[in-house]
């Protein structure tokens, strides 16, 4: 006898997710996202705020004892030894020395910072979940709201710069490119403020130190040089043209940061044709700060009248059936091994867009620069 068959189950399907699920998710993401980005800015901030107070107490503390040379250094071994056995590591005699040494290197922000006494408004850094987690607005420490925007190894590289001057303008550029601390050394070493304080006049030079590089007309993008050590090419090396553009493109994310703030990549060898003939632009860019394009041309050897003739024509050709019409004029810059002032004047009318720069592909000298741009500064003043 066949027993009756049991009750077939029917499957249910899984709800469908709400739409509005999807806008929810994608906002508590980035919300999430963006406080783990700003916990790691809170830590670090915490940590160079705590650093820059063990320095002024190292200071105080030295200033009402002896100033003979061998007792700081006991000082600040014997602080080791006691702050290691009781915190662990982070406390080495050159630490602290580094501590001391920021303290006494930025101790002019001191006078705006809150006692540790002092309580800290919670108010003043909680925000609702709707608002945006931006670092500048949570920069509270128990010491009151911090100018320091960077990490502690970041300083540690800004005190080996002696020219304040110079120290401003690589601190300001680190926070407003975004610079992890490799870069930030990369850029040192290539000596990026004396290359774009000999494209500037000096009112343009102190404009570096206080506001870092500010990209409001083409000439603010120049260098000089411009640094390719990034590209592995031998100086002594033979190489083409084709060779540095590939080079080039590459490592484009490196030349981009060389070129400066805002630069976006459009093409290589762009072409474009008239009168039945065709030309080649090596590399095009657009620059979002100016509102433009910026095209490159690459030469190996000095500059020659030809050279510019050609960059000219193609900035004439990009102005008049590319660039649209709320877009500025396009900028024309050629980078070349060697660029002779008087032939760039002689050629060009004044008003010109184009601008040549040599290139090095090694690290220049930081003594070579300087004697230039102390020779530049001597002759402005003629």
């Amino acid at each position: 006898m066949n027993k009756p068959s049991a009750p077939r189950k029917t499957s249910k399907s899984a709800p469908a997710k709400p739409t509005s699920l999807v806008t929810l998710l994608t906002e508590v993401r980035q919300l999430i996202q963006s406080a783990r980005r700003n916990v790691s800015t809170i830590v670090d901030t915490f940590q160079v705020m705590t650093n820059f107070e063990i320095g002024r107490r190292i200071v105080e503390h030295e200033q009402k004892g002896a100033k003979r040379a061998a007792y700081g250094t006991e000082l600040l071994k014997e602080l080791s030894e006691r702050l290691t056995e009781e915190f662990g590591t982070g406390f080495s005699p050159v630490n602290l020395s580094h501590m001391r040494r920021f303290f006494l290197t930025w101790r002019e922000r001191s006078s705006i910072f809150q006692t540790p006494s002092e309580k800290l408004g919670a108010e003043e850094i909680l925000q609702t979940p709707s608002e945006k987690l931006v670092p500048s607005q949570i920069r509270q420490t128990p010491y009151g709201k911090s100018t320091f925007t960077l990490s502690w190894s970041h300083y540690v590289v800004l005190m080996t710069i002696k020219d304040p001057e110079e120290r401003s303008f690589y601190e300001i550029e680190s926070a407003q490119s975004n610079w992890n601390v490799r870069e930030l050394k990369r850029q040192k070493a290539s000596c990026l403020y004396e290359r774009l304080a000999l494209s500037r006049d000096k009112e343009g030079i102190r404009k570096l130190a206080r506001e870092g590089q500010v990209v409001v007309r083409p000439e603010d993008l120049l260098k000089e040089p411009f640094v390719l050590e990034f590209l592995g090419l031998d100086e002594k090396a033979s190489y083409s043209e084709n060779d540095l553009e590939q080079a080039i493109i590459d490592r484009l994310e490196h030349f981009l940061l060389e070129l400066g703030k805002g630069f976006l990549f459009e093409a290589r060898q762009k072409r474009f044709t008239f009168d039945e003939d065709h030309y080649f632009v090596d590399l095009v860019f657009y620059n979002r700060l100016l509102r433009c394009y910026v095209i490159i041309d690459l030469k190996l050897d000095k500059l020659t009248h030809q050279d510019l003739g050609q960059m000219q024509m193609y900035v004439n050709y990009y102005d008049r059936e590319v660039k649209l019409p709320d877009e500025n004029p396009t900028i024309g810059l050629l980078l070349c091994k060697s660029a002779k002032k008087t032939v760039i004047e002689l050629t060009l009318p004044k008003d010109a867009n184009i601008h040549a720069k040599e290139y090095n592909l090694y690290l220049p000298s930081k003594e070579l620069l300087k004697e230039k741009l102390d020779e530049w500064s001597a002759a402005a003043t003629r």
